[in-house]
């Protein structure tokens, strides 16, 4: 990328390292870069060199660390292009996306798109059996008493731990894409037979134990808390590992992997069945305890929901702090975010927010290639937000959006979400605050660290019609929806007519209230009806968003005000509030196929506004993009490589390629 204030991708060089065979793999490269987390061995001539010295092998520790995705790049992050969550422009102006291609239909089994499982590192991907095999010779290495004789037993136990971790987590990320994996605990030796390298696929409630039994064994000699800031920020503690366990069992007690009788003929060369067809309800329960432990322990280490701490220095409203706080639960740097149980420091966000962030108007301009605003939220995105009252707009009582796409004109109450006097589309107007927080539009404001005054008062506004700063008149740098993903940009941006400053923040893998939905989903699942306890979780959340309870809006503002008293309706409601909170963080894709809804959801059209007309009569007519088409059962699970099954003849294909 050109400009390096904002586009900063990680320059990789590669170690070619051959360490004997394991299964299909024979000779793979690693990728890394010289910095914390992300290093790879030099200068080893052999496996007893590189577990001689403590040294040494902690450079390898951390070589199995640097396969964690690289999820603050948008074109990494294999769930934030792939669903329907963000558009952009067919132009793909230096944003090439493997996953928007697979959102427009283009996966396939000959060539596949995000190929973790034999290609690696292709268009960022990673190849997730190649950090198994990396994380099994540290275990065999490692856990021999001999070898690295300055290593004390505290700390080989606690290495031991968290590659056990890194072992677990990559397996998961491999479930999670393609279901039922090879489980390969040991390498195998070099004089290992032909046939004894072709391992194949075991069934999938196999592999979930696999992986919860290697959490529970890491889980005990990891620490609680990170104490060394400086120099160990990113590496695994008890509630990571728990929070994990707790999102790999939630996964496995989903609809997609719970009971799906679209598996029932799925089966291994042997004729073994690779999915259990047979609903289990005990599986919700099993999240729910690992989700509530995982939540004991972040709590206990003194994690809590983020809230912005108010600045000195600038005179702003209770509407600006609360998009503040709803922003920074993200946005906020790792170490210093309350909220945060497990940031990736070297997945940064330079490039993310250089390509979310609109241009902006003012005396002096957002350079146009420093703010690309190429990520497109669709319109049923912003229409998936709850309006003022808590509840879905399709739901509310007291608020009309029948007409929603008429325009109105914003008076001087509205003045810090828009413009006033501005005139926009009637979807714009009494939504909750994480719609404008999250989201950028039209006549919308955009408060950040260097606003015109030191105020949100008469701040920064989007102006988003063809012939306006923010509209689509740059090749491929534009707005294919005329929305525009806010809720990245870190407040603390600043721009001058040449130079833009970006405060980078190491992206969250974990936060606290991803555990409070995922707990309150396992429990409403594993209950007859929705207790007082899965209100109190999910009003966790809504309250930090300035919402009232579910109780209250429900009852009050809802057209189905008995909704949430029933485990389907709070399911709706667990499930939309999920989408919500999580939006533009890469977990919507996830979610929504677990919950067996994509063949729903990715099967609507995505519509934008009419972004090259000028007017607003003009600018505020709904436009057609993009027709999707999910194909299911086929699209649930991602298609292994045609020749790797030619290579392997014990691997059967996913359903369907």
């Amino acid at each position: 990328m050109k400009n390096k204030n904002i586009l900063i991708q990680t320059n990789n060089k590669l170690s070619a390292i051959r360490y004997g065979a394991i299964a299909f793999l024979l000779m793979l490269s690693l990728a890394s870069c010289k910095k914390y987390l992300d290093i790879v061995p030099d200068n080893v001539a052999t496996l007893d060199n590189a577990f001689s010295l403590r040294n040494e092998a902690e450079k390898y520790l951390f070589t199995c660390y640097s396969f964690m995705p690289s999820n603050g790049n948008p074109l990494a992050n294999m769930g934030y292009m792939t669903g329907d969550e963000i558009w952009t422009s067919l132009d793909e102006r230096e944003f090439i996306s493997e996953g928007w291609r697979i959102a427009r239909g283009n996966q396939n089994a000959a060539n596949p798109l995000f190929n973790s499982w034999s290609d690696g590192d292709r268009s960022l991907s990673k190849n997730y059996w190649q950090a198994i095999r990396n994380c099994n010779i540290f275990l065999e290495n490692v856990s021999d008493e001999t070898k690295i004789p300055d290593l004390q037993l505290d700390e080989r136990k606690r290495w031991i731990a968290e590659v056990k971790f890194l072992k677990a987590y990559y397996n998961f990320l491999l479930m999670r894409m393609y279901g039922p994996i090879p489980i390969v605990d040991t390498n195998l030796p070099i004089s290992a037979s032909e046939d004894e390298v072709k391992v194949k696929r075991m069934p999938f409630d196999d592999c979930v134990n696999y992986v919860v039994g290697l959490l529970d064994q890491a889980t005990p000699d990891l620490p609680q808390r990170i104490r060394d800031k400086t120099l160990e920020l990113g590496r695994i503690t008890q509630p990571i590992a728990l929070a994990i366990k707790a999102k790999v069992l939630l996964t496995a007690a989903s609809p997609l992997f719970n009971g799906n009788s679209d598996y029932s003929g799925f089966k291994d060369k042997d004729g073994i069945a690779l999915f259990n067809t047979t609903y289990d309800a005990n599986k919700w329960k099993k999240a729910a305890d690992a989700a509530k432990a995982a939540i004991d322990a972040s709590e206990a280490a003194g994690f809590k929901l983020y809230t912005f701490p108010g600045t000195t220095a600038m005179k702003i409203s209770d509407s600006t702090k609360r998009q503040l706080t709803i922003k920074g639960a993200l946005t906020e740097r790792f170490g210093l975010n309350s909220e945060t149980v497990w940031g990736n420091p070297n997945s940064t966000t330079g490039f993310l927010q250089g390509v979310a962030m609109p241009r902006l108007d003012g005396a002096n301009p957002v350079p146009v290639g420093q703010a690309r605003q190429q990520l497109a939220p669709p319109i049923k995105i912003a229409e998936m937000f709850y309006s003022k009252n808590g509840v879905p707009i399709n739901e509310d009582k007291t608020l009309d959006f029948t007409n929603r796409y008429s325009l109105r004109k914003a008076v001087k109450a509205e003045r810090f979400y828009i413009k006033e006097g501005y005139t926009t589309a009637r979807l714009n107007f009494d939504r909750e605050p994480r719609f404008y927080a999250d989201l950028a539009f039209d006549g919308s404001t955009f408060f950040k660290y260097d606003s015109p005054g030191n105020t949100d008062e008469g701040t920064y506004t989007v102006e988003a019609k063809s012939n306006q700063i923010s509209g689509a008149n740059n090749f491929g740098w534009y707005n294919e929806t005329g929305y525009f993903v806010k809720k990245v940009v870190d407040w603390n941006m600043a721009h001058s007519e040449n130079n833009v400053t970006y405060r980078s923040y190491a992206w969250p893998e974990l936060r606290l209230a991803d555990l409070y939905l995922m707990y309150a989903e396992a429990l409403n699942e594993s209950l007859g009806s929705p207790s007082q306890e899965v209100f109190d979780y999910i009003n966790r959340i809504r309250s930090r968003a300035g919402l009232l309870s579910v109780e209250v809006s429900w009852s009050n503002y809802s057209t189905s005000p008995a909704k949430y008293t029933t485990k389907d309706g709070m399911r709706q409601i667990i499930q939309q509030e999920r989408m919500i909170e999580m939006a533009f963080e890469g977990s919507r894709y996830w979610d929504i196929k677990r919950w067996k809804r994509a063949a729903e959801l990715f099967n609507q059209p995505i519509t934008g506004w009419s972004i090259y007309q000028p007017t607003s009569e003009e600018y505020y007519r709904v436009r057609t993009i993009f027709n999707q088409n999910f194909i299911s059962p086929r699209d649930y699970l991602w298609p292994i490589r045609t020749y790797d099954l030619t290579v392997n003849r014990k691997l059967v294909q996913n359903p369907g390629w």
